[in-house]
């Protein structure tokens, strides 16, 4: 079954490091397309290439400027092999502009001793099937693309202004159109959480991502493993200062294994 995200980072073939693609109106947000299927059309573009070794384990996407609804052009090119990481240069166009510049590392896993220290944000949280799904009308189309069911840090029904001391959620989640995990849809669920200064300050604030960073903990045998089963998303903001704030978020399977983590910096005005 062909799902909307699966329409939202297709992409086909045009020449030589080019690929042509689409963007799709169910994944609108607030100014232009949700930044999460961006990034994982870009990432597509390197899983396609021909020239493709390896599995992603990072993923750079800087927002050089506005994207538009409509086409684009995505080029693709691998800057160095190495017998264990291949590194790719990325860019989408629009009407000869560049828009979205990114890199990607993949590597070729092999089995050595591992070990983590991060632990899974579980202390009091419900399972899933506990919560309610997120109901919050107004909200850019994108949002209705994910079953949210969150714990705690949900984004304000109403932006009343009352500062809150911090800005951490904890929230289940999933396509809403049952799909399967894989490199793609965890690209873009490093970006699905709204933004630490909505929950922070509860006001209106113009935003819009500059920068944002994904690693990849997971291979590909856990992401099949983990099926279309929720995962569980963590966010906090490290700071707030001169117009730039950081996001900083995790990905956990329920079996508490970390799938991804990621950084970025957003652009906010007063």
């Amino acid at each position: 079954m062909t799902t909307t995200f699966d329409k939202a980072v297709q992409l086909a073939p045009a020449g030589d490091h080019r690929y042509t693609g689409a963007t799709e109106p169910a994944y609108t947000n607030m100014v232009g397309p949700f930044g999460g299927t961006t990034a994982a059309t870009l990432l597509n573009a390197v899983l396609l290439h021909p020239l493709r070794q390896g599995d992603p384990i990072s993923l750079t996407v800087n927002f050089a400027g506005p994207v538009a609804e409509g086409a684009f052009e995505i080029e693709a090119h691998p800057v160095r092999t190495n017998r264990s990481t291949q590194h790719w240069s990325l860019q989408l166009l629009q009407q000869g502009q560049v828009a979205v510049t990114a890199t990607a590392v993949l590597a070729q896993r092999r089995r050595t001793w591992s070990a983590a220290e991060a632990t899974m944000p579980d202390q009091g949280l419900p399972r899933a099937s506990d919560l309610q799904p997120l109901s919050l009308p107004g909200a850019p189309a994108w949002v209705g693309q994910y079953e949210m069911r969150f714990a705690d840090g949900e984004a304000p029904t109403v932006f009343d202004g009352r500062e809150q001391p911090h800005a951490h959620s904890r929230m289940w989640i999933r396509d809403a159109q049952p799909r399967a995990l894989d490199f793609l849809s965890l690209a873009a669920l490093c970006d699905s959480f709204f933004p630490r200064i909505f929950i922070r300050r509860r006001a209106p604030t113009p935003i819009g991502t500059v920068s944002l960073t994904c690693f990849f903990h997971a291979d590909a045998a856990q992401l099949a493993q983990h099926g279309e089963r929720h995962v569980l998303g963590s966010a906090r903001a490290l700071a707030y200062r001169n117009g730039y704030f950081d996001q900083s978020a995790e990905i956990w399977g329920d079996d508490g294994q970390l799938l991804a983590s990621s950084h970025q910096m957003v652009y906010f005005r007063e």
